[in-house]
């Protein structure tokens, strides 16, 4: 389908999801030029750490690290994203407004349910975009391709992305997110989490691990349901 507005599109639940689970990704396609965008459904505003004006704050510096073209938030309830056709409708609007070639959402198994719930809001949402009657006031429109990428829960992928030279730049754009990844013992509104207990390590490993395979330093795996299409080999 020709008239792509982004080249990729990135659904997360949280602030900060996008990011560990296909940071180094996005810069690498934002290096080469392309135009990545990155909706997050909620504003974050159940975790336990921070706040959501400090959490738009650090998803604004890294969004800059990570040279996003566009970044959203559809304000759905943190710990509500129960599936609802008005939920899903946000996403088949912004879809069909950015049109992008390939949509990315979580993994479908997750240890934390709003990463599940995004996968199925998104995987609902590529559905009825493409569908003319759903929603008529607006062009339908069918992005070529949807990729799940893993945030807690990992599994064998099916696709990896080799982000040896983009990991650094990925790491930063984490650590922008301070409320949520680095433990600070003796505020009064301060709590110890699994983000807090050596989380950004846990997720350079996994990225090292990805590549191991293929002998990449790092890289970032990836599954898809349906098979990808490809002109030649």
């Amino acid at each position: 389908m020709s008239g792509y507005g982004l080249d990729l599109l990135v659904f997360a639940a949280h602030p900060d999801d996008a990011e560990i689970g296909m940071g180094g990704t996005i810069v690498k396609a934002a290096r080469a030029g392309q135009k990545v965008g990155l909706i997050d459904l909620t504003y974050a505003e159940m975790s336990s750490n921070g706040d959501v004006d400090t959490r738009q704050r650090e998803a604004a510096k890294a969004s800059d690290i990570l040279g996003l073209a566009v970044r959203r938030n559809l304000g759905l309830p943190d710990r509500g994203l129960t599936g609802t056709r008005e939920q899903v409708d946000k996403l088949v609007l912004a879809i069909r407004e950015l049109r992008p070639r390939v949509v990315f959402a979580p993994y479908f198994v997750d240890r934390h349910p709003d990463h599940v719930a995004c996968s199925r809001l998104a995987e609902e949402a590529m559905f009825n975009a493409k569908l003319r009657r759903c929603l008529p006031e607006t062009p339908a429109w069918a992005p070529d391709m949807l990729y799940y990428y893993f945030i807690n829960d990992v599994h064998t992928p099916g696709l990896l992305v080799d982000i040896s030279e983009d990991q650094p730049a990925k790491m930063e754009a984490l650590r922008a997110y301070r409320s949520q990844f680095e433990p600070a013992a003796g505020e009064r509104d301060w709590v110890a989490t699994p983000l807090t207990q050596g989380y950004l390590d846990n997720v350079e490993a996994r990225d090292r691990l990805f590549g191991q395979p293929r002998k990449l330093a790092y890289a970032e795996g990836f599954l898809a349901k349906g098979p990808a299409i490809v002109e030649r080999f």
